[in-house]
């Protein structure tokens, strides 16, 4: 029984990666591992601080992988991955548009 659960998992990754691999199968793959870099950077910042940290990658690598999961989501015509992506997108943005707009009022109120 657990040889036959084998080799259907084994069926079935060959199936998913190999048989069907194509371009936009490698696209959303190095997306999905963009995406999950932001997690590696802010692990990594909030242990260097001792804190947690959302540091600036983060949110350009959550907007860089939200954007290619996007692209991915509607080659593929995936209308949940579509638009999860393209709401989370919107929310990278702002908070971006927000950390640029207060260091430009941090620099202003230093000089």
């Amino acid at each position: 029984m657990m040889i036959q659960y084998g080799q259907a998992l084994g069926n079935y990754l060959y199936d998913v990666f190999v048989a069907k691999f194509d371009f936009w199968l490698a696209f959303g793959l190095i997306a999905q591992l963009f995406f999950t870099a932001r997690f590696l950077v802010q692990w990594i910042s909030s242990e260097r601080a001792g804190k947690s940290v959302v540091p600036m990658a983060f949110w350009f690598f959550s907007m860089g992988g939200g954007l290619m999961t996007l692209v991915y989501g509607i080659v593929k015509r995936e209308p949940v991955i579509s638009v999860g992506q393209a709401l989370a997108t919107i929310v990278y943005i702002r908070y971006i548009m927000l950390i640029v707009k207060n260091r430009g009022r941090a620099s202003e109120t230093v000089n």
